[in-house]
């Protein structure tokens, strides 16, 4: 059992969240405190609680959320801080941010800016941006507080006050127990744990553990349990006994011999970092090289989580091919302490010591006793490498350690070693190039070398994790750097003929290094005189910001288990498409506390099921069209025991051919939905005929998981009576998950009532697939007749729920030598997956969005939906509008490189103008894109920044571009266009108000109550929402298409006014009364003081046969500007400015529209820079958790950030003149893109290319190292994909 599972379901401790069961977003993280003996000191570490064995942790301490604050006692100042600086939206991650940053501080009461950054490695937010994060906890730091950033008289308005702060008093902290010191200084006594699988033994000495080692060979050592526990889970493998020899004295204990430092097996990653630092600052630079490259790999070694309970040996022994720390220790020539009963050997850490893929040259009895870090010496080189698609707590692509040593006052190589991770199966020595360049050095050896390492650095075609003409290139470049590292080194030693690295090429060496970040926020006040208490305009806190800092908002999985509750676990298919010929099951029943297994043939209503089209099952009847298809479930007394028997389930398939996973497939066997949708303005013939210029490209635009914290869960409770239910769901669409459930029950839709308190974030991930859960945990109650609750791990959600479609744009441009476009023809292609669900009005609205900001005269669009077998995709942030714009830039970058002209001219020179028609013939007036843009170009210093980007080094690039957004709001389901609203008074003049939307962290319940609070004329702390429920208002729409605001905001308007009329008889009775008493007095005049208040958009409606109508109710608008730098050998990339200029009209709430803008920006930069969803060509998903899939870490936001919401901009179409905020910001990440392609334009033209090039998103390390050709990319040949692009 870990502590996570031990702290909520057996201590009912809910605010530790589960996020990944990885360790890998932070979600679970609390303090672990113990005494150590040996040091006579506390130690205060944050740990991962969803890894931690509650074994593990006999004698210690551990902090929760719950334990260092409340709302209802008192707050603790990390908590008030984030919630007040607006860093908390949804909330899920919110309480292991505040415990990393609580343990920091209880470690540094003061820390630096650093400290806080590398706090945060191992927490992940999808929601906020991360920048308010940092601001609030800035104030914690030694050079805190706001930034002061000035320019062009634009001061940084302040969304929160940190004089209201609490001071942070570290005497009034929790106090370690004494009676665990004492504990901890009595003589350590083996423990023993009997689990039902497994056997945990801690010996209390190194003989005990050599005895048990010897007694159990097989017996894996654990000491963080960050790779055991991984292999468990995931991969499914046991192992029966497990010893623990964390608190073992010699395998903890460090020593400093002749040639170096031996630190014991057991000691820590952060332990190993602290001892290195200190001997680095104490020592003389060359005699630190290997403790300088070793601390260089553990900066970037996942998160502190893990770091605080990860053992060296751990990383050792685990064999892993794409170790940090291996091919370091093995380039360095580290001396292994190996021991058993028969006694103690010493091993050279070299290429015989993996023998194989997991595999090292121990004995089954022998374990690791330490390992000596060397010294080095003078005339001796080391350097590290690390890449990995993000910078922070990611897998490593490929890894080196590099090691030179030259004779004495010399450049003639003595020795040297270059040892590779990523390269093969095991961490390996490039043995053939080092023999050939003994004696050797200069620049001939440099050619030598990489002509070498292209040769002996080979990879297999279907190499696992792919990527191979990349790793191959980078296991040259990183060479290239290193050469360029040591050639400097020697020039400042003034060794004889070495000259100096070249100017232009000394960035190549520089560490990478991010500055810590800084931002501005402008927004326009509200005016002088408006009433205190009237919040509208003012930038409040998201009204469970305090409690979800605490731990004591609850979300869905944090209801308490019911007395006779169940667990139920899916059964999933493990093909894309084939026939199911059998399911046994006997093997399941057998495990302890199953009840039942539920399928298809449970169900008492329709197995079919889907939110537009029923084109999909409940459960796979026969025959499954993805990996993922649910075919039926387990339902037992625990998760655990749910899991463990759906693993045991065993189906046989008989395949069926084709199977169709990419878009090239689907095109190829002309797998499409149906209808095939277009757009068409003007006449393409004369507008091409009219161009100067024609030109023909594609781009193809990857596909993104929505990895909201809260994975899908629902808790569904049988009524007992006319087969009524009750369902707690975290949903975007509780109208929708009722109607399906009663559907698949063959009930009325009266009978089941679906409840929403909040969403730990959706994203649109859970507008329509979440639905395919509710269904399958409502079907199993009802079977069972007792409650059943399901809240997926993150590999299940990310393989069943679908995500972003990835689309493929094809396109045809016309334009002039000025970079005037005549006349345009694109095609989409979206991979839709095994189901339409929203695919029809995702493509719509590609469609709508292909012209972007753009007036082009002559224009046609084409959609075409492919049918393939993956899962279900489906609504995410944006709708298919990003997808659509992403294709016009490309088209537009195409055209200035075409043209030899800035892009940011062409984009100028075809901007729309006020009153100019749209290709569906919408007019746009209240068009607002040119101020966005000159305020953009202003507040960005762009011209300025133009300047000094064209400053160039060779092997270091900056980039720079401007891009613009349109987005039109409404859905394009016309009758989704409508909303309810419930406002109830009570007689103490308090007020409850229910509405059509949910709350899945954007603020709409906050908003909603400004909005009640103004139109009434009270104060907010007297209205309060409880929930979402189909039960108060029927009928409602998804909260989605960024609408929410606009249409229950109008509902809410309304309800309230039939309320203020009833009420008027009575103000005018009583003009100098409260409010209490003119709700008092209607109340005994007998008068209703409930109201419904309804809202649909006016004037909407459109006809593609006709292509007339009105799509959309408005628009909103934005730019930005972005500059990044490349690193065009290895591909990484740095985010070093954005500035962003967004319409939102007279904003509600700034704080949240900002976060809002932020958050968007972000989970932008991750679709187009990061997130990559990875598959084999037989549809199986390799991309299934934080450990392979990447969304933006708190180090991937811009240095310098700044967002400036439009002022005087009112919107006459929307409650109180505002805008919709939640999807339109997030294409203006397009501009980290473009300002890439930018930085690559200029690394091609080193190397004498010119002229448009295909750039697919995202713009990853791969495609971006790829892209900048060069002698190096030359060496390497390329291969076929081990994973297909879909």
């Amino acid at each position: 059992m870990t502590l996570l599972i031990f702290l909520r379901r057996k201590l009912s401790l809910t605010g530790t969240k589960l996020g990944c069961a990885e360790g890998g977003c932070g979600a679970c993280t609390v303090m672990v405190s113990r005494f150590n003996p040996h040091h006579n000191q506390i130690i205060h570490h944050a740990v991962n609680a969803c890894l931690a064995p509650l074994c593990s942790l006999h004698h210690c301490a551990v902090t929760t959320v719950e334990g260092i604050g409340s709302v209802a006692s008192k707050l603790h100042p990390v908590q008030e801080r984030i919630a007040k600086a607006h860093g908390s939206q949804c909330g899920f991650c919110t309480p292991g941010i505040v415990m990393s940053m609580y343990a920091l501080l209880r470690n540094s009461p003061q820390p630096s800016m650093q400290d806080m950054e590398e706090a945060f490695q191992g927490n992940l937010c999808r929601c906020t941006g991360y920048r308010p994060i940092l601001e609030g906890y800035k104030t914690f730091a030694k050079e805190g507080g706001c930034c002061r950033s000035r320019r062009k008289g634009n001061g940084c308005q302040q969304l929160f006050d940190p004089s209201e702060f609490m001071p942070l008093d570290p005497t009034q902290e929790i106090i370690f127990p004494p009676e665990l010191i004492s504990l901890g200084k009595q003589p350590p006594r083996s423990l023993r744990f009997i689990g039902e699988r497994v056997l945990w033994i801690q010996p209390s000495s190194l003989n005990e553990l050599l005895e048990l080692k010897a007694v159990y060979p097989a017996a894996k050592l654990v000491v963080g349990n960050t790779e055991v526990g991984i292999e468990m889970k995931f991969k499914n493998l046991l192992y029966p006994v497990i010893l623990a020899p964390a608190y073992i004295q010699e395998l903890s204990s460090i020593q400093y011999t002749e040639n170096g430092i031996e630190f014991g097996a057991s000691v820590t990653l952060t332990m190993l970092g602290k001892k290195l630092h200190e001997e680095v600052n104490k020592l003389p630079n060359y005699r630190t090289e290997v403790f300088q490259a070793i601390l260089e790999q553990l900066r970037w070694f996942a998160g502190q989580q893990i770091r605080n309970v990860a053992a060296i040996g751990g990383n050792i022994m685990t064999a892993s091919p794409i170790s940090d720390l291996n091919p370091v220790f093995m380039a360095a020539g580290c001396k292994l302490t190996l021991t058993s009963k028969e006694g103690k050997r010493a091993l050279q850490m070299d290429d015989k010591f993996f023998s194989g893929y997991r595999k090292t040259a121990l004995k089954p009895e022998e374990i690791l006793l330490s390992i000596e870090i060397p010294y080095t010496k003078k005339g001796q080189y080391f350097s590290a490498f690390k890449q990995s698609t993000r910078k922070e707590d990611d897998i490593a692509t490929i890894t080196c350690g590099m090691n030179v040593v030259f004779q004495q006052g010399s450049n003639i190589v003595k020795d040297i070693k270059l040892s590779y991770g990523g390269i093969a199966p095991t961490t390996v020595l490039a043995t053939a190039t080092c023999n050939r360049l003994i004696g050797r050095w200069g620049e001939e050896l440099m050619e030598d070398a990489c002509s070498s390492l292209a040769e002996e650095m080979t990879l297999s075609p279907s190499a696992p994790g792919g990527m191979v003409t990349y790793r191959r290139t980078l296991a040259i470049s990183l060479f290239f750097k290193f050469y360029l590292t040591v050639q400097h080194k020697l020039a400042q030693m003034s060794v004889y003929m070495c000259v100096y690295v070249k100017p232009n090429y000394a960035s190549a060496i520089e560490l990478f290094h991010v500055d810590s970040p800084t931002s501005v926020q402008l927004y326009q006040a509200v005016p002088p005189g408006q009433s205190t208490d009237d919040m509208v305009g003012r930038p409040i806190m998201h009204l469970s910001a305090l409690k979800q800092a605490t731990g004591e908002a609850v979300y869905c999985d944090d209801i308490p288990q019911y007395e006779n509750g169940l667990y139920l676990a899916l059964v999933t298919s493990t093909k894309a498409h084939a026939y199911i010929k059998s399911i046994e099951t006997d093997d399941a029943m057998a495990v302890p506390g199953v009840v039942t297994f539920v399928s298809a043939k449970d169900l008492p209503g329709s197995n079919k099921t889907g939110p537009a089209v029923c084109d999909e099952t409940v459960f796979a009847d026969n025959k499954v069209t993805c990996v993922g298809h649910i075919v039926g479930a387990i339902v037992a007394d625990t998760q655990a025991h749910a899991q463990t028997a759906a693993k045991a389930v065993k189906i046989s398939y008989e395949e069926i051919q084709p199977v169709i996973i990419t878009i090239q497939d689907a095109i190829t066997n002309q797998s499409f939905y149906q209808p095939v949708r277009t757009i068409e303005k003007g006449d393409l013939a004369k507008g091409f005929h009219e161009s100067d210029n024609i030109l023909e490209g594609e781009i193809h635009i990857g596909g993104q998981d929505h990895f909201y914290l809260e994975t899908n869960c629902t808790l569904a409770v049988p009524q007992g009576e006319d087969g009524e239910m009750e369902l707690f769901v975290s949903t975007q669409s509780a109208s929708k998950t009722q109607a399906l459930v009663a559907k698949a029950l063959g009930v009325p839709a009266s009978h089941i009532v679906c409840r929403v308190k909040r969403m730990g974030g959706g994203f649109g991930g859970k507008e329509s697939r979440s639905t395919i859960l509710s269904t399958v945990v409502a079907v199993a109650a009802h079977k069972v007749k007792r409650p059943v609750r399901c809240m997926l791990d993150r590999d299940e959600d990310m393989l069943v729920s679908g995500g972003r479609h990835p689309f493929f744009g094809r396109y045809k441009v016309g334009f002039k030598k000025n970079g005037k476009v005549m006349a345009l023809d694109v095609t989409y292609y979206s991979n839709v997956g095994n189901s339409m669900d929203l695919s029809l009005s995702i493509m719509e609205r590609a469609l709508f969005h292909m012209d972007n900001c753009y007036n082009i005269p002559h224009i046609r669009g084409t959609g075409y939906m492919c049918k393939t077998n993956l899962p279900s995709n489906t609504a995410f942030r944006g709708f298919g509008g990003p997808q659509g714009m992403m294709v016009s830039e490309s088209w537009i970058s195409d055209v200035a490189l075409c043209c030899g002209v800035p892009a940011e001219q062409v984009r100028e020179i075809n901007l729309y103008k006020q009153g100019e028609y749209t290709p569906f013939n919408q007019c746009l007036d209240q068009f607002t894109i040119d101020r966005c843009w000159k305020e953009c170009v202003n507040i960005s210093d762009f011209h300025q920044r133009k300047a000094r980007v064209e400053l160039q080094h060779r092997w270091t690039k900056r980039g720079l571009s401007i891009v613009p957004t349109k987005f039109g709001i409404s859905f394009t389901a016309i009758f989704l266009n409508q909303a309810g609203a419930l406002v109830h008074l009570y007689t103490d003049g308090s007020v409850l108000l229910t509405h059509g939307g949910t709350e899945m962290g954007q603020g709409l319940h906050t908003k909603m109550i400004q909005v009640a609070s103004k139109t009434l004329g009270i104060p907010t702390s007297k209205i309060h929402i409880s929930e979402t429920s189909t039960n108060t208002v029927p009928n409602t729409s998804p909260t989605a298409a960024s609408a929410s605001s606009d249409l229950n905001g109008m509902a809410v308007y309304n309800a309230c006014q039939t309320l203020l009329q009833r009420l008027d008889p009575y103000k005018a009775r009583n003009p100098k009364g409260s409010w209490e008493d003119w709700v008092k007095a209607a109340y005994f005049d007998r008068v209703n003081l409930s109201a419904n208040g309804f809202y649909r958009t006016p004037d909407l409606g459109y006809d593609f046969e006709t292509n007339s109508g009105h799509p959309f109710n408005y628009f909103s608008y934005g730019v930005a500007v972005s500059e990044v730098e490349i690193d065009c050998l290895t591909g990484s990339h740095k985010n070093l400015h954005t500035s962003i200029v967004m319409d939102v009209g007279k904003s509600l709430n700034p704080a949240l529209d900002i976060g809002q803008v932020e958050g968007a920006f972000m989970q932008g930069v991750g679709l187009f820079t990061l997130e990559e969803l990875r598959y084999s060509p037989q549809g199986y998903l390799y991309t299934r958790g934080p450990g392979m899939y990447k969304i933006p870490a708190f180090g991937d936001i811009p240095t310098e950030l700044k967002v400036s919401l439009l002022r005087d901009a009112p919107n006459e179409k929307a409650i109180f003149s505002s805008k919709a905020v939640g999807e339109p910001p997030l294409f203006l990440a397009a501009s980290v893109f473009y300002a890439i392609k930018d930085a690559i334009t200029a690394a091609r033209a080193e190397s004498g290319l010119s002229g448009p090039f295909r750039l697919d998103s995202p713009a990853t390390p791969e495609r971006i190292r790829n892209a900048c050709e060069d002698k190096f990319t030359k060496l390497v040949w390329t291969y076929t994909p081990w994973d297909v692009r879909v």
